[in-house]
């Protein structure tokens, strides 16, 4: 993750320190829903640096209870906030309808929290529409020494919102996930390069690209990873990718063989010169 602003480290350190104990005794008089949403207000702008007073707002709250608080910057809608009581377990389910309300207004990302337990969501426009966990932390475990917990606040953080450091955390996370990374070994150009390098391990041992595939989805990766929906976005989203390249690759190429014409119809005129 980029490097956050030491100003911005700093608040978010003592806002651990502040708040885990507020927490503590909330959770342990059991404080209502409304309570929790005062508690969530007062950190997301001592914590997370928006102003209380122009940046958080609970107008969604009027219509048919869509969430109880949103983020807006510049007067626009950043995120949505599902909060429960503190004392309350958390379903995904919770977020139903904050999600449905932010796909009505084109907004990425939900979260979910009792004060306690933060869970943020990236929204997916598929259908149905869906939703996906991008991250969770446990603000009760937050160590204010620890660069690593710094880190998972700065992503809520206004700071971090306008660096897009939850879109670039979401993107690094689906890199990383095992639909995506079967995906990319059983793209043609892996396939390839694995064939290359088995030829030379074993130069008299011929195999196809085809035999390679069926031995890493048959015995090397899960099925799991191989097929839904979340498998096929994956393999959209590579071959994509590949194909971007092989464009660029070809029009490159392209643009090379009128260059090397000319090079070569040059050295036909001198030779004739000579």
């Amino acid at each position: 993750m980029a490097n956050i602003p030491a100003k911005v480290s700093e608040r978010l350190s003592n806002g651990i320190k502040k708040f885990i104990p507020i927490l503590n005794t909330a959770r342990s008089r059991d404080v209502n829903e409304s309570d929790t949403v005062i508690i969530i207000t007062d950190m997301l702008s001592e914590v997370f640096g928006y102003d209380k007073y122009s940046e958080i707002t609970s107008e969604f709250t009027i219509r048919s209870t869509y969430c109880d608080l949103a983020i807006k910057i510049n007067g626009k809608l950043a995120f949505l906030l599902e909060v429960k009581a503190i004392g309350l377990d958390l379903k995904d389910s919770f977020v139903k309808q904050a999600v449905d309300y932010a796909v009505n207004q084109g907004i990425d990302f939900v979260v979910l929290t009792n004060g306690v337990i933060w869970r943020v969501y990236k929204i997916l426009f598929t259908k149905p529409v869906d939703q996906e966990l991008v991250c969770e932390f446990d603000f009760l475990n937050l160590s204010y020494k620890n660069p690593d917990d710094i880190d998972k606040l700065s992503l809520l953080s206004k700071e971090g919102w306008l660096k897009s450091f939850l879109y670039e955390y979401h993107s690094q996370k689906q890199a990383l996930s095992k639909f995506f990374l079967s995906s990319l070994i059983m793209s043609d150009v892996i396939i390839d390069v694995i064939r290359r390098e088995l030829r030379k391990i074993s130069p008299d041992v011929k195999v196809s690209s085809e035999q390679i595939k069926e031995v890493i989805c048959k015995e090397v990766l899960k099925r799991e990873v191989m097929e839904g929906e979340k498998a096929e976005e994956a393999k959209k989203k590579i071959n994509k990718v590949f194909s971007k390249i092989l464009k660029a690759k070809n029009t490159k190429q392209n643009n090379l063989q009128p260059i090397e014409e000319k090079k070569e119809e040059q050295i036909t005129i001198d030779e004739k010169n000579c």
